[in-house]
């Protein structure tokens, strides 16, 4: 099977000839530049052909021409640290502007994308990260803020909401014109830590559902959720076909998840403890235990979040090859 098969036949719970796995990273710096994140982006995937590439770049890219400002200061996670929000009063949200996906940060992310789709075999997928209305609020403002906002302020918040969501839709048009495959939908505040369930059904939802439904021609959407004591049952999965969370830290376990999502999951390690600070071996067990868990079926093999860019080539890949020994 190619790339594009055996994730065709996982999602629909048919028989592959070996379990997907993909991981994915940011490129610090080069995120900076389409080219150079394209170039980067196109290296990871020759390096260790993963079976759908997900493009990731800095979080600030979609909310860069609203005015933000970041910096690279070394995280080894490879993301970068805001310096300038620019949503501080509960009026800023009203001044926000619906953004043209063709100027600024938007436009090179598009231009990011064409040339990773052209430089790549159309049977391997291809991914674009997109942020929840709410995670691009929460960049915007800063974690506090938009909590406190959201408390106090929940009208101004509302209407920032509805511009983020608008400008969302609009780049998502665009990137489905260029041929991704579906978009990885990162959800941040799926947390009882953060929200009420209340809370979440008035400043997540309504958002998400419009946006959801603009990917339903895109066969491989992914939602992640961000986080911990997740509000699962509050979390709306229209048109996806790929659930991700941080499954080797908080419920549900891959194989509850299965009885709850009719799509796949994906996960099985975990990003820090396992990928960067343990060894080869210590990987291989850990996926054969995920793959264990679902039988192989439903199941790609990754890591509950982003890829530490410290993560030694050695553990990176031996997730990639434990998958070719585990036929199915």
């Amino acid at each position: 099977m190619n790339h594009r098969q055996r994730l065709e036949a996982c999602l629909s719970g048919n028989p592959v000839d070996r379990p997907p796995v993909s991981l994915w990273r940011h490129f610090p710096v080069d995120d900076q530049d389409p080219d150079s994140l394209a170039r980067s982006v196109l290296f990871f995937q020759q390096t260790y052909d993963f079976d759908f590439v997900k493009i990731t770049p800095a979080s600030s890219f979609c909310v860069k021409d609203y005015g933000v400002r970041d910096e690279w200061r070394g995280n080894p996670e490879g993301t970068r640290d805001y310096t300038f929000r620019p949503v501080k009063l509960p009026d800023d949200w009203k001044t926000l502007k619906v953004l043209d996906p063709f100027d600024g940060s938007l436009g090179s992310q598009l231009e990011c994308i064409r040339l990773i789709k052209q430089a790549l075999s159309e049977t391997t997928p291809v991914i674009q990260t997109i942020f929840n209305p709410l995670s691009q609020a929460k960049n915007l403002a800063g974690q506090e803020t938009l909590l406190l906002h959201i408390r106090q302020h929940p009208e101004a918040v509302m209407t920032g909401l509805q511009t983020i969501m608008e400008s969302t839709i609009r780049f998502i048009k665009e990137c489905t014109r260029l041929g991704i495959d579906g978009i990885f939908f990162a959800i941040q505040h799926a947390q009882s830590s953060l929200l009420s369930p209340e809370e979440y059904d008035r400043f997540v939802t309504p958002f998400d559902m419009e946006i959801l439904e603009q990917v339903s021609p895109l066969w491989l959407n992914v939602a992640h959720l961000h986080g911990k004591d997740l509000l699962l049952d509050r979390v709306r999965l229209n048109n996806i076909a790929v659930l991700n969370w941080h499954d080797q830290e908080t419920a549900p376990s891959l194989f509850e998840a299965k009885l709850i999502f009719k799509g796949a999951v994906c996960g099985g390690l975990r990003q820090w403890e396992t990928l960067v600070y343990s060894t080869p071996q210590k990987v291989k067990a850990e996926a054969n235990k995920a793959l264990e868990m679902t039988g192989g079926s439903r199941f790609i093999l990754g890591t509950g979040c982003v890829l530490p860019i410290i993560a030694p080539h050695s553990n990176i890949l031996a997730a990639r090859n434990i998958v070719e020994r585990k036929k199915s």
